[in-house]
């Protein structure tokens, strides 16, 4: 998911002091150059894999020179850092993590003015020293803001703002909360729609006169006022099971917001204001359940969940332009042209976006690690990071 800057419209992360997941602007892009324009026929080279963090699907995030995950050891949820290079530098515990269905950690930490936070599984929102994991903080948001829990746990990849860490305990009360990050003191609660939470990982849209906070709860996409909470707008988006576990895409002053189990898309435009959205169009075909989109040059691109397909998408109009079912259904990443995609299959390929078709220009499959493939990819300083249960691989990609 691509963010586009403009005078006007911004998407920003607290000026770039930390990182999250998917990238520094939690788009999916990368702004990486330079990287390889075709892969070797075995596939990039690989510098270095680390197989030791335990059950769980987060992606790395980077910060100081270091590598963060979480991973699950027995019951416990542990955050683990990581020299550049893969050694492993210390692991701290944050609490108990998912022993249900599909079993390990989910979120991965959000790192700002060298602090770790990580929500768990379990609903606990735990701050923790960068440096050397030590516990500064932590809520149980289940208990203290009436939240709920879900069928397969919290996965909330969470969102620092200024003075404030935002999340969606998803309670009937305290539908969403801002926390002050540095003790986690309440500093506003909205009722949002009442809505349980519903896996999705927030964004936060800059406009002239306020920032919004937008997520999508169980049945409806919501746009808050990061500042204070207040309910500005809401739209239904719901599907069988209230799972919407991408993260919206912000353009030039629309949305994008899509979901899996054959729900799809809409595009809804944002008003001037952040008052209100009205509907541009909806297209059922890019059903990503948990893969993503990212959006380059007019172009949406991502998988389906029941439509497998890859696809790319008009942006102006929603009518799909081309698919491919070369490469199985997965989550997507986008850097220097060129899409990276990881298969629930354990395929990793490289694909050349192309005016009438996807162009594959590298290939290979991922068999380190075990347990499904569902952690989203990483680019960071010429590398390409994969991680694949209780390992992470990094391939040499520049």
């Amino acid at each position: 998911m691509i963010m586009i800057w403009s005078i006007f419209f911004v998407i920003t992360m607290e000026a770039q002091d930390g990182t999250r997941w998917r990238g520094p602007e939690a788009t999916g892009v990368y702004h990486e150059t330079g990287l390889m324009d075709t892969w070797p026929a075995g596939g990039p080279e690989i510098l270095w894999h680390f197989d030791g963090l335990g059950q769980g699907f987060s992606s790395p995030v980077f910060a100081g020179g270091k590598i963060y995950l979480t991973g699950m050891e027995l019951t416990l949820g542990y955050i683990y850092c990581l020299s550049i290079d893969g050694k492993l530098l210390w692991k701290k515990p944050y609490g108990p993590e998912w022993t249900e269905s599909y079993s390990g950690s989910r979120s991965s930490p959000t790192i700002a003015g060298g602090k770790i936070y990580i929500m768990s599984s379990r609903g606990r929102l735990v701050c923790m020293d960068a440096g050397n994991g030590s516990v500064l903080w932590s809520k149980d948001l289940l208990k203290e803001f009436d939240g709920r829990n879900l069928t397969w746990g919290m996965t909330e990849n969470l969102v620092v703002f200024d003075d404030k860490v935002i999340c969606t305990p998803g309670g009937k009360r305290h539908n969403i909360v801002a926390l002050n990050k540095q003790n986690g003191s309440l500093i506003w609660s909205s009722g949002g729609k009442g809505d349980n939470s519903a896996y999705c990982s927030p964004m936060l849209v800059k406009l002239p006169t306020r920032t919004l906070f937008i997520t999508i709860t169980a049945d409806n996409i919501i746009g808050l006022d990061a500042n204070n909470g207040v309910l500005l707008w809401s739209y239904p988006h719901t599907n069988q099971w209230a799972v919407h576990a991408n993260t919206p895409v912000y353009n030039r002053g629309y949305l994008y917001c899509f979901s899996g189990y054959g729900r799809g898309g809409v595009k809804l435009k944002l008003s001037a204001d952040g008052n209100s959205v009205t509907k541009v169009w909806t297209n059922g075909s890019m059903d990503s359940r948990i893969g993503g989109a990212v959006v380059e040059n007019g172009l949406i691109f991502g998988s389906g969940d029941q439509n497998r397909a890859w696809q790319c998408i008009d942006w102006e109009t929603g009518k799909m332009k081309y698919s491919s079912v070369e490469i199985g259904k997965g989550s997507v990443i986008y850097a220097d042209g060129k899409l990276f995609c990881y298969s629930e299959q354990g395929e990793l390929a490289m694909m050349k976006p192309l005016p009438e078709e996807f162009e594959v220009r590298g290939r290979t499959r991922v068999t380190l690690g075990s347990g499904n493939h569902w952690a989203h990819p990483v680019i960071f300083e010429g590398k390409l990071y994969i991680r694949h249960g209780n390992a992470i691989i990094a391939y040499k990609i520049k």
